[in-house]
């Protein structure tokens, strides 16, 4: 049976995946974004210290380290989520706002960043859930200004994915909020559609951090598409 392997988003943690691994007792949370420089490293790592064949499961940044290890190892890929992900390069508009978060940490102002992701991060009726607001901010604190700029550094630096998508023969679920301004919906469909046989799942009320805001809508989708497509 393939290994259900979950991979966090930029400067993310375990965290992140705690409604899932209470339902998926056998999946495994990787932190190879915090070990590598690099998204093609970074699936390296993964795929070196996960033998065998893969369920992958990733959330925006690991959506795209999940497309590089398909991209390096399609045989051994036997299942992929995508959950708020894109398959797009950096437009100049994204250069520019990384630029900005940059010059930001540069001046001392990490915390004021952090803040002002929160809004574009959830869903706006979520905002006023000061436990869910404060876990994201604690998480990225965790992360520390250094890792979220390396992090940034690496995703900037990715290919262009869509090439990628009409090669890949798994079972394919793609998930995005509703209200996502992040990787907007836009981006979810595209993935959809270039992929052969990708079921596409739309969560209502929520914004780009699926597995926080909508635990049960994404576990149900999940369960539902694991037990239908790998054996789980």
């Amino acid at each position: 049976m393939p290994h259900l392997v979950l991979i966090p988003g930029l400067a993310a943690d375990a965290s992140t995946w705690a409604a899932q691994c209470a339902a998926f007792s056998a999946a495994q949370v990787t932190d190879v974004h915090f070990r590598f420089d690099t998204l093609p490293a970074m699936a390296a790592g993964l795929l070196a210290e996960h033998p065998g064949e893969l369920v992958l499961c990733g959330a925006s940044m690991g959506g795209m380290i999940a497309l590089e290890c398909v991209r390096q190892a399609p045989a051994r890929v036997r299942g992929l989520a995508l959950l708020g992900s894109s398959a797009r390069p950096d437009t100049p508009e994204i250069a520019a706002l990384r630029a900005n978060a940059f010059a930001m940490i540069d001046s001392g102002r990490y915390d004021e960043m952090i803040a002002m992701n929160v809004p574009f991060s959830f869903h706006a009726e979520r905002l006023v859930e000061r436990e869910l607001t404060q876990a994201y901010v604690a998480m990225l604190r965790r992360a520390g200004a250094d890792q979220l700029v390396r992090q940034n550094i690496a995703v900037a630096a990715r290919p262009d994915s869509r090439p990628l998508l009409p090669t890949i023969a798994c079972p394919t679920l793609v998930l995005c909020g509703d209200a996502d301004q992040v990787t907007p919906l836009e981006h979810s469909r595209e993935i959809a559609a270039g992929v052969p046989g990708a079921e596409l799942q739309v969560v209502e009320r929520c914004g780009h951090m699926l597995t926080m805001e909508r635990p049960a809508e994404v576990n149900a989708a999940l369960a539902r598409w694991l037990a239908a497509h790998a054996g789980q």
